[in-house]
Order: structure tokens, then sequence, then C-alpha cells
């Protein structure tokens, strides 16, 4: 039996009447002396980071915490002359597809260095709209801070082990979210989606927030807009529907404007989620906070509240990355 990743990301265009575009990808760079505060860098409105493969110059990877395992780009595998490696069965948003995966010999990004060699999928990077994703089997034992406000991302060790939180003062409060750990993804429980509870997934790789059709049958009569359509890391279509909620509710924060759209996608059943209201909750709605970090090993989200309202994004009207 081939082994099943899970890497379910996804590019939303607006169906109609926009013409689906591609996705720019940057071409390879030369060599860059990676830093432990990285700039927060954007593909289409996604977040990326300098990643090396085996001491090379980095490349923009897409961070993904919607996937178990990182993946390459052909294209930087290639340059690379990276081996080889088995193929696997991954599971994307819409729907299972089989790969062939490349050895990558040792990864780095800031400060985390993983010296295990493992098999990472290789898909193309017109399709990912960078060079990789950067899933959470290299982040698991580490803190991610977002810092919207500056543009930058800080990877630390976790507060268990000792990391510190982000050295920038705090203008506003903090909010405590505690999550539990399901293959590694970190799930919140205590969560509303207009009034109603839902399980949440925290996925960074996603522009827009997917919700299961459990939870749409429970919102029973809601507004709907689109149709869009989306294109997976492996080229394949889906189109689905979207609602933009007045009111969710993340542990005690309240979000409002937050774009999410409809299907029953591979995610929910390989979390054990598709049978009850859940959502991936994409970038759309975390960029309504100043800063996002992500603690996995304590299992903690921190959110700083802005001083003032904030609506997170507007209808999903442009390419958008969904995990």
């Amino acid at each position: 039996m081939l082994p099943r990743i899970l890497a379910p990301a996804l590019i939303a265009l607006c169906a109609a009447p926009a013409v689906p575009r591609e996705i720019a990808v940057p071409p390879l760079q030369g060599a860059e002396e990676p830093a432990t505060d990285m700039a927060l860098g954007e593909l289409a409105s996604r977040m990326t980071v300098p990643v090396s493969i085996n001491g090379s110059a980095p490349q923009p990877f897409v961070i993904d915490t919607g996937a178990e395992r990182s993946v390459i780009s052909r294209q930087f595998a290639g340059q690379l002359g990276l081996a080889a490696g088995p193929n696997v069965r991954l599971t994307t948003m819409t729907g299972e597809t089989r790969v062939g995966t490349v050895v990558i010999p040792s990864l780095t990004v800031g400060p985390v260095r993983d010296e295990r060699a493992f098999h990472a999928p290789a898909l193309e990077a017109r399709h990912m709209g960078a060079h990789g994703l950067l899933g959470i089997e290299q982040l698991r034992q580490h803190m991610i801070s977002i810092d919207f406000d500056a543009g930058k991302i800080s990877l630390r060790k976790s507060r268990r082990e000792g990391g510190r939180p982000d050295p920038t003062p705090r203008a506003t409060d903090e909010i405590i979210v505690t999550a539990r750990n399901r293959l590694g993804q970190l799930i919140v429980t205590e969560a509303e989606f207009e009034g109603h509870k839902v399980t949440v997934v925290i996925d960074t790789g996603s522009q827009i927030s997917m919700g299961n059709l459990a939870l749409q049958r429970r919102l029973r009569r809601i507004p709907l807009k689109g149709p869009i359509e989306m294109t997976s890391v492996t080229g394949e279509k889906l189109t689905v529907n979207y609602h933009v909620a007045e009111r969710m509710k993340l542990g005690n924060v309240e979000l409002s404007g937050v774009p999410v759209a409809f299907a029953d996608i591979p995610p929910f059943g390989r979390f054990g989620l598709a049978k009850r209201p859940a959502l991936m909750l994409g970038m759309d709605a975390m960029r309504g906070f100043r800063r996002v970090e992500i603690d996995f090993p304590e299992r903690k989200i921190r959110l700083l509240v802005p001083s003032g309202p904030r609506v997170p994004r507007r209808r999903p009207d442009r390419a958008t990355r969904l995990t």
C-alpha cells in the first residue's frame, strides 16, 4: 500500500466572470543568508519564507500548517539534482492522487535546521505558486510568530522548551486559545460560526477558510455567493460556493466579514471531522489580528487583538491559496 501524505493546498479563483490566471512563481534565486527574523514574503497574498535545501540558495516556500509534510517544486528539485524517492498517495482538497517524491537531505529555514533526510512530494511550481510548502513535520517542535503589522515572521523554540516570546512590545491585549493536537495539526474546539459551535483547524497555507457541508447544513438558509473555482496543487479543479460570516468567535475574540467556502473536502475526513461542523481557518481570518503566535508543543495560539475594529478580508475575488 502506498504511504499517504496530507498536503491539501488549493488555489482559488473567482469562477465568473473573471478569467482564471496562473500564479506567477519567482525565478530561482542566488545565495542569501537566512535570518532568525525573516521578512514575511507574499506570493498572491500567501505567506512565504526562505527555505534552503541541503545548503542551497534559499527559495520561497509557503508556510502551510494544514500540510503534514513539506513539498518541493519539481523545478527546484531538478536544479538541485535531488534523488528520486518512492511514489506516495497525496491527499489534497480535491481527492487523492499518486505522486513521485525526492529525497531531501536537509532543510533549513531561519534558525530551524532539519538534518534528517526525508521524502518530499515533488509537484509543479505553477500549481503551488511557490517553490514548495513548509509543512508541520518541520514546524511541530517550534513556535511561529507572524507579525502582520511589521511584516515579519519568526521561528523560535517552543515556550515549553525555554523559547522566548516575540520581543516586539504588545500594544494590545493578548488572547490565548488552547488547542488539541491531531495528526500534528492544531484543532480548536472553543469556537463559534454564526452562533453555532464549530471545530477549527488552523491553516496558514489558505488565504480563505473552508467549511464542511455539516457546517453549511447547520447554518441552514444562509446567503451564498459564488461560485468560485479552485485548483489544487496537483492541478485538479473544484467549484464551490462561499458565505461571508457576520460573526465568528475564536476563544474570546469575535471577527466579522470572514469568507468561508463550503465543500466536503478529503482533509475533513482525514481529521475525523467529516460529520460535525468544522472549518479550516485560513489567512483571511488570521489577518484580522495584529500578530498570531502558534506554539505547536505547547498547543497554544496567542492572538494579539487590535485596539480598534479590524475586519479580516473581502470576498475571495482574486487568486488565493487555500489549504
